[in-house]
Protein backbone atom coordinates (compact mmCIF):
# COMPACT_ATOMS: atom_id res chain seq x y z
CA UNK A 1 0.00 0.00 0.00
CA UNK A 2 1.71 3.28 -0.55
CA UNK A 3 2.60 5.77 1.82
CA UNK A 4 -0.59 8.26 3.02
CA UNK A 5 0.16 11.51 1.45
CA UNK A 6 -1.28 14.29 3.13
CA UNK A 7 -3.10 17.04 1.57
CA UNK A 8 -1.64 20.65 1.40
CA UNK A 9 -3.88 22.23 4.01
CA UNK A 10 -6.63 22.21 6.35
CA UNK A 11 -9.51 23.25 3.56
CA UNK A 12 -12.66 22.88 4.86
CA UNK A 13 -11.30 20.57 8.01
CA UNK A 14 -10.04 23.76 9.12
CA UNK A 15 -13.68 25.10 9.34
CA UNK A 16 -14.88 22.39 11.49
CA UNK A 17 -13.74 20.85 14.51
CA UNK A 18 -11.54 18.08 14.98
CA UNK A 19 -13.08 14.85 16.30
CA UNK A 20 -13.61 14.60 19.94
CA UNK A 21 -11.49 12.00 21.30
CA UNK A 22 -13.93 9.50 22.35
CA UNK A 23 -15.38 9.66 19.18
CA UNK A 24 -14.68 7.37 16.02
CA UNK A 25 -11.92 5.57 14.29
CA UNK A 26 -9.25 6.52 12.56
CA UNK A 27 -7.03 9.39 12.71
CA UNK A 28 -8.41 12.70 14.08
CA UNK A 29 -7.72 15.87 11.96
CA UNK A 30 -5.76 18.87 13.49
CA UNK A 31 -6.83 20.63 16.04
CA UNK A 32 -8.81 24.11 15.60
CA UNK A 33 -9.59 26.73 17.68
CA UNK A 34 -13.20 27.92 19.08
CA UNK A 35 -15.80 26.55 16.76
CA UNK A 36 -18.51 25.30 19.98
CA UNK A 37 -20.95 27.82 17.55
CA UNK A 38 -20.90 24.78 14.82
CA UNK A 39 -20.24 21.97 17.32
CA UNK A 40 -21.73 21.17 20.28
CA UNK A 41 -20.59 18.25 22.30
CA UNK A 42 -20.75 14.46 19.67
CA UNK A 43 -23.34 11.68 21.70
CA UNK A 44 -22.07 8.51 22.65
CA UNK A 45 -23.29 7.17 18.99
CA UNK A 46 -20.30 9.37 17.72
CA UNK A 47 -22.27 12.37 16.13
CA UNK A 48 -25.56 14.38 17.60
CA UNK A 49 -27.81 15.91 15.24
CA UNK A 50 -26.96 18.96 13.69
CA UNK A 51 -23.31 18.27 14.46
CA UNK A 52 -19.96 18.24 12.08
CA UNK A 53 -16.48 17.11 12.66
CA UNK A 54 -13.52 16.52 11.23
CA UNK A 55 -11.61 13.23 11.23
CA UNK A 56 -9.27 11.15 8.79
CA UNK A 57 -11.15 8.10 8.35
CA UNK A 58 -10.23 4.87 7.32
CA UNK A 59 -11.05 4.11 3.84
CA UNK A 60 -12.45 0.62 4.01
CA UNK A 61 -14.45 2.00 6.94
CA UNK A 62 -16.58 4.27 4.56
CA UNK A 63 -19.31 2.77 1.46
CA UNK A 64 -20.64 4.40 -1.15
CA UNK A 65 -24.35 5.66 -1.20
CA UNK A 66 -26.76 3.04 -2.17
CA UNK A 67 -29.09 6.57 -3.56
CA UNK A 68 -25.87 8.43 -5.19
CA UNK A 69 -27.91 9.52 -8.67
CA UNK A 70 -24.31 9.22 -10.33
CA UNK A 71 -23.29 6.04 -11.67
CA UNK A 72 -20.75 6.48 -14.18
CA UNK A 73 -17.51 8.11 -13.19
CA UNK A 74 -14.97 9.11 -16.33
CA UNK A 75 -11.73 6.64 -15.92
CA UNK A 76 -9.37 9.24 -17.61
CA UNK A 77 -10.60 11.92 -14.91
CA UNK A 78 -10.67 9.50 -12.19
CA UNK A 79 -7.04 8.76 -13.24
CA UNK A 80 -5.96 12.21 -13.55
CA UNK A 81 -7.63 12.99 -9.92
CA UNK A 82 -5.36 9.86 -8.25
CA UNK A 83 -2.36 11.29 -9.92
CA UNK A 84 -2.59 14.93 -8.21
CA UNK A 85 -3.96 13.09 -4.78
CA UNK A 86 -0.40 11.22 -5.21
CA UNK A 87 1.67 14.39 -5.99
CA UNK A 88 -0.18 16.79 -3.69
CA UNK A 89 -2.74 15.04 -1.48
CA UNK A 90 -6.22 15.57 -1.01
CA UNK A 91 -7.24 19.06 -0.80
CA UNK A 92 -10.93 18.19 -0.27
CA UNK A 93 -12.49 15.81 2.29
CA UNK A 94 -15.30 13.99 1.56
CA UNK A 95 -18.80 13.97 3.66
CA UNK A 96 -19.78 10.92 5.29
CA UNK A 97 -22.00 10.26 7.98
CA UNK A 98 -21.96 7.32 10.33
CA UNK A 99 -23.99 4.57 10.36
CA UNK A 100 -22.45 2.34 12.89
CA UNK A 101 -19.48 2.34 15.23
CA UNK A 102 -16.53 2.53 12.75
CA UNK A 103 -18.22 2.81 9.62
CA UNK A 104 -19.61 5.45 7.92
CA UNK A 105 -21.76 6.52 5.01
CA UNK A 106 -20.73 8.61 2.36
CA UNK A 107 -23.04 11.78 1.15
CA UNK A 108 -20.98 13.41 -0.74
CA UNK A 109 -17.73 13.40 -2.85
CA UNK A 110 -17.75 9.70 -4.17
CA UNK A 111 -15.38 10.65 -7.18
CA UNK A 112 -12.76 11.93 -4.57
CA UNK A 113 -13.06 8.55 -2.37
CA UNK A 114 -12.71 6.77 -5.64
CA UNK A 115 -9.43 8.46 -6.32
CA UNK A 116 -8.17 7.91 -3.23
CA UNK A 117 -8.61 4.17 -3.26
CA UNK A 118 -7.01 4.54 -7.00
CA UNK A 119 -3.52 6.32 -5.01
CA UNK A 120 -3.42 4.28 -2.34
CA UNK A 121 -4.55 6.03 0.43
CA UNK A 122 -5.61 3.97 3.67
CA UNK A 123 -7.32 6.99 5.16
CA UNK A 124 -9.69 10.14 4.05
CA UNK A 125 -9.95 13.18 5.07
CA UNK A 126 -13.55 13.59 6.34
CA UNK A 127 -16.70 15.76 7.70
CA UNK A 128 -18.52 13.62 9.94
CA UNK A 129 -22.03 14.78 10.07
CA UNK A 130 -24.98 13.68 12.28
CA UNK A 131 -27.85 14.64 9.98
CA UNK A 132 -28.91 14.67 6.08
CA UNK A 133 -29.58 18.41 6.35
CA UNK A 134 -27.27 19.86 3.70
CA UNK A 135 -28.53 23.59 4.17
CA UNK A 136 -27.08 23.59 7.68
CA UNK A 137 -23.51 22.43 6.89
CA UNK A 138 -23.51 24.73 3.79
CA UNK A 139 -24.38 27.55 6.33
CA UNK A 140 -22.10 26.83 8.45
CA UNK A 141 -18.83 26.13 6.63
CA UNK A 142 -19.72 29.94 4.69
CA UNK A 143 -20.46 31.59 7.82
CA UNK A 144 -16.55 30.10 9.42
CA UNK A 145 -14.81 30.22 6.01
CA UNK A 146 -13.85 33.76 6.09
CA UNK A 147 -13.04 33.92 9.86
CA UNK A 148 -10.03 31.30 9.23
CA UNK A 149 -6.29 31.91 7.95
CA UNK A 150 -6.07 29.34 4.87
CA UNK A 151 -3.27 29.75 2.56
CA UNK A 152 -4.56 31.05 -1.01
CA UNK A 153 -4.90 26.94 -1.91
CA UNK A 154 -7.05 25.77 1.26
CA UNK A 155 -9.52 28.45 0.39
CA UNK A 156 -9.62 27.60 -3.17
CA UNK A 157 -10.48 24.01 -2.18
CA UNK A 158 -12.77 25.07 0.21
CA UNK A 159 -14.63 26.90 -2.24
CA UNK A 160 -14.60 24.45 -4.82
CA UNK A 161 -15.83 21.78 -2.81
CA UNK A 162 -18.83 24.17 -2.03
CA UNK A 163 -19.36 24.84 -5.45
CA UNK A 164 -19.03 21.15 -5.81
CA UNK A 165 -20.88 19.45 -3.08
CA UNK A 166 -24.12 22.19 -2.20
CA UNK A 167 -24.38 23.15 -5.85
CA UNK A 168 -23.97 26.97 -4.72
CA UNK A 169 -23.17 29.50 -7.24
CA UNK A 170 -19.45 31.98 -6.96
CA UNK A 171 -22.26 34.61 -6.23
CA UNK A 172 -24.05 32.64 -3.73
CA UNK A 173 -20.31 32.20 -2.22
CA UNK A 174 -19.21 35.76 -2.60
CA UNK A 175 -22.47 37.18 -0.52
CA UNK A 176 -21.56 34.52 2.15
CA UNK A 177 -18.34 34.70 2.84
CA UNK A 178 -18.12 38.66 2.05
CA UNK A 179 -15.82 38.48 -0.90
CA UNK A 180 -16.32 39.97 -4.31
CA UNK A 181 -17.31 37.62 -7.45
CA UNK A 182 -14.10 37.41 -8.95
CA UNK A 183 -11.67 37.02 -6.15
CA UNK A 184 -13.74 33.65 -5.75
CA UNK A 185 -13.38 32.79 -9.36
CA UNK A 186 -9.51 33.89 -9.49
CA UNK A 187 -8.96 32.24 -6.54
CA UNK A 188 -10.76 28.66 -6.98
CA UNK A 189 -8.45 28.74 -10.56
CA UNK A 190 -4.93 28.67 -8.99
CA UNK A 191 -5.94 24.27 -8.42
CA UNK A 192 -4.91 24.73 -12.34
CA UNK A 193 -1.71 25.08 -11.33
CA UNK A 194 1.22 22.19 -11.60
CA UNK A 195 1.35 20.64 -7.96
CA UNK A 196 5.12 21.22 -7.49
CA UNK A 197 3.94 25.05 -7.52
CA UNK A 198 0.61 24.57 -5.53
CA UNK A 199 3.20 22.98 -3.12
CA UNK A 200 4.78 26.45 -3.03
CA UNK A 201 1.91 28.50 -2.67
CA UNK A 202 0.73 26.24 0.22
CA UNK A 203 4.38 26.66 1.91
CA UNK A 204 3.59 30.40 1.01
CA UNK A 205 6.79 31.12 -0.30
CA UNK A 206 4.63 32.33 -3.50
CA UNK A 207 1.98 34.46 -3.09
CA UNK A 208 -1.51 34.39 -4.27
CA UNK A 209 -0.79 37.21 -6.97
CA UNK A 210 2.85 35.13 -8.16
CA UNK A 211 0.30 32.33 -8.69
CA UNK A 212 -2.17 33.94 -10.59
CA UNK A 213 0.13 35.54 -12.76
CA UNK A 214 1.83 32.01 -13.67
CA UNK A 215 -1.54 31.11 -14.98
CA UNK A 216 -1.88 33.13 -17.42
CA UNK A 217 1.22 30.39 -18.86
CA UNK A 218 -0.71 27.79 -20.75
CA UNK A 219 2.70 25.09 -20.11
CA UNK A 220 2.85 23.13 -16.98
CA UNK A 221 6.61 23.06 -17.43
CA UNK A 222 6.96 27.07 -17.74
CA UNK A 223 4.75 27.68 -14.77
CA UNK A 224 7.01 25.33 -12.71
CA UNK A 225 10.34 26.84 -14.14
CA UNK A 226 8.99 30.48 -13.36
CA UNK A 227 7.76 29.21 -10.18
CA UNK A 228 11.39 28.12 -9.60
CA UNK A 229 12.83 31.82 -10.51
CA UNK A 230 10.53 33.75 -7.96
CA UNK A 231 11.67 31.94 -5.42
CA UNK A 232 15.31 31.47 -5.87
CA UNK A 233 15.43 35.30 -7.54
CA UNK A 234 12.65 37.06 -5.27
CA UNK A 235 11.14 38.41 -8.11
CA UNK A 236 8.02 40.39 -7.44
CA UNK A 237 4.80 39.79 -8.79
CA UNK A 238 5.51 42.84 -11.15
CA UNK A 239 8.40 41.51 -12.82
CA UNK A 240 6.85 38.06 -13.71
CA UNK A 241 3.65 39.95 -15.17
CA UNK A 242 5.89 41.50 -17.25
CA UNK A 243 8.09 37.94 -18.00
CA UNK A 244 4.40 36.66 -18.82
CA UNK A 245 3.35 39.19 -21.20
CA UNK A 246 6.42 38.96 -23.28
CA UNK A 247 4.99 35.47 -23.91
CA UNK A 248 6.92 33.39 -20.92
CA UNK A 249 10.71 32.88 -20.72
CA UNK A 250 11.24 31.73 -23.78
CA UNK A 251 9.74 34.33 -25.94
CA UNK A 252 11.41 37.10 -23.44
CA UNK A 253 14.97 35.60 -24.08
CA UNK A 254 14.36 35.68 -27.91
CA UNK A 255 13.09 39.45 -27.70
CA UNK A 256 15.70 40.29 -25.63
CA UNK A 257 18.58 42.70 -27.68
CA UNK A 258 21.61 41.17 -28.23
CA UNK A 259 24.32 42.33 -25.55
CA UNK A 260 26.24 45.24 -27.07
CA UNK A 261 30.09 45.18 -28.02
CA UNK A 262 31.69 48.29 -26.49
CA UNK A 263 33.06 50.84 -28.99
CA UNK A 264 35.85 51.81 -29.81
CA UNK A 265 37.24 55.27 -28.77
CA UNK A 266 38.03 56.09 -32.56
CA UNK A 267 34.88 55.07 -33.84
CA UNK A 268 33.10 57.11 -31.17
CA UNK A 269 34.44 60.09 -32.07
CA UNK A 270 34.17 59.24 -35.99
CA UNK A 271 30.43 59.04 -34.72
CA UNK A 272 30.80 62.64 -33.19
CA UNK A 273 32.35 64.00 -35.46
CA UNK A 274 29.90 63.02 -38.74
CA UNK A 275 27.21 64.13 -36.17
CA UNK A 276 28.05 67.50 -35.97
CA UNK A 277 28.90 67.62 -39.40
CA UNK A 278 25.47 66.82 -40.61
CA UNK A 279 23.42 67.74 -37.84
CA UNK A 280 21.85 64.70 -37.11
CA UNK A 281 22.47 61.98 -34.89
CA UNK A 282 24.48 59.34 -36.71
CA UNK A 283 25.82 56.00 -35.04
CA UNK A 284 29.14 53.67 -36.11
CA UNK A 285 29.35 50.34 -35.69
CA UNK A 286 31.65 47.80 -36.67
CA UNK A 287 30.39 43.63 -36.45
CA UNK A 288 32.90 40.80 -36.81
CA UNK A 289 33.01 40.94 -41.04
CA UNK A 290 31.62 44.58 -41.27
CA UNK A 291 30.44 47.50 -40.37
CA UNK A 292 27.87 50.09 -40.74
CA UNK A 293 26.83 53.93 -40.54
CA UNK A 294 23.70 54.60 -39.08
CA UNK A 295 22.13 58.34 -39.80
CA UNK A 296 18.75 59.35 -38.60
CA UNK A 297 16.51 62.19 -40.63
CA UNK A 298 13.74 63.74 -39.28
CA UNK A 299 11.26 64.37 -42.69
CA UNK A 300 11.85 64.05 -46.01
CA UNK A 301 13.46 67.15 -45.97
CA UNK A 302 16.08 66.84 -43.60
CA UNK A 303 17.02 63.95 -45.75
CA UNK A 304 18.06 66.35 -48.61
CA UNK A 305 19.40 68.62 -46.65
CA UNK A 306 21.86 66.15 -45.47
CA UNK A 307 22.35 64.43 -48.86
CA UNK A 308 23.35 68.18 -50.08
CA UNK A 309 25.89 67.98 -46.86
CA UNK A 310 27.59 64.70 -48.33
CA UNK A 311 27.03 65.73 -51.62
CA UNK A 312 26.41 68.60 -53.04
CA UNK A 313 26.62 67.06 -56.60
CA UNK A 314 24.40 63.94 -55.70
CA UNK A 315 22.37 65.85 -54.64
CA UNK A 316 21.95 68.23 -57.80
CA UNK A 317 22.13 65.29 -59.79
CA UNK A 318 18.99 64.15 -57.59
CA UNK A 319 17.18 66.92 -58.19
CA UNK A 320 17.45 67.12 -61.76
Amino acid sequence: MAQQKRGLGKGLGALIPAAPASVGQGRSGPANRDFSALAPAATAQGVAPGEAYFQEVAIGAITPNPRQPRQNFDEEALEELAASIREVGLLQPVVVRPVMPGHFELVMGERRWRACQRAGLEHVPAIVRGTPDDDLLREALMENLHREQLNPLEEAAAYQQLLDDFDATHDELARKVGRSRPHISNTIRLLQLPGPVQRRVAAGVLSAGHARALLALSDPQEQEHLAHRIVAEGLSVRAVEEIVALGGEHQAKQRRPASRQPVAPALAELADRLSDALETRVKVEQGQRKGKIVVEFASLEDLQRIIATMSPEWAQSLSA
